[in-house]
């Protein structure tokens, strides 16, 4: 899950669920969260025996068009949250704000408190099931290759190319190609195929469409894509 778009928050920790202001999540689940100092869990942790305290954080993987139900993923770790000392605090803002930049990080220290998370499992859910995943399961994952310019490139699909998503339609499962007044999206595209989600009425289904063969470069998606869209022997 690469979670472009996505949002952020800790959940059972016996307060309302509470979204950081900045979250950075690495390859094996630890991740840097930066809270306003009125977050209540702020307390709960510093008062928290050890200094650890158990919570789960959800990280929601958002679609990158605008569907009805924009979450196609979420992510459970389970973990301990920490308050580092003032001077590791500054070195995780500095260490996140040079992968992914955010005005939020100057408030460290001046209306934020900045903490760590340090994962003990995650669950991840999406349409096609879940599994249950240890942190080292999580840092051996390698980042899709298409991850980057996945976002953009269904945008420009679902805006400017609906005839593709129409040839699309006849790789489809009979009962979803013949559903009147069906509407078909662009979900995700991954080394593996692409994803669409079925908009039906009251009803959404997502389905992935393998490539036929490899695709690990962008010269070898547009090879699949274009078999895909042009040849009906490919078709179910």
């Amino acid at each position: 899950m690469a979670m472009r778009g996505g949002t952020a928050g800790l959940v059972g920790t016996g307060f309302p669920q509470a979204a950081p202001l900045v979250h950075h999540v690495r390859a094996d689940g630890s991740a840097v969260l930066l809270f306003d100092d009125a977050e209540p869990v702020l307390d709960a942790v510093r008062a928290a025996p050890g200094g650890d305290f158990a919570v789960m954080l959800e990280l929601a993987d958002h679609a990158p068009v605008d569907l009805r139900e924009p979450v196609r993923g979420l992510l459970w770790i389970t973990g301990w949250l920490w308050v580092p000392d003032p001077e590791s605090a500054r070195r995780n803002a500095l260490q996140v704000a040079e992968v992914r930049p955010d005005g939020n990080l100057l408030r460290l220290g001046h209306g934020a408190t900045l903490v760590r998370l340090h994962p003990g499992s995650a669950v991840l859910s999406d349409a096609e099931g879940t599994a249950a995943l240890a942190p080292v399961d999580l840092a051996a994952a390698r980042p899709d290759p298409f991850c980057r310019y996945e976002q953009p490139w269904l945008a420009h699909l679902e805006q400017a190319h609906p005839e593709v998503l129409a040839a699309l339609a006849r790789h489809l499962p009979p009962a979803l190609r013949d559903t009147r007044g069906a509407q078909i999206r662009p979900l995700g595209v991954d080394r593996c195929g692409i994803r669409l989600r079925i908009e039906c009425t009251g009803v959404d289904h997502d389905v992935r469409i393998a490539w036929p063969g490899s695709a690990t470069t962008v010269e070898e998606l547009r090879v699949q894509m274009g078999l895909l869209v042009t040849c009906p022997a490919l078709a179910d």
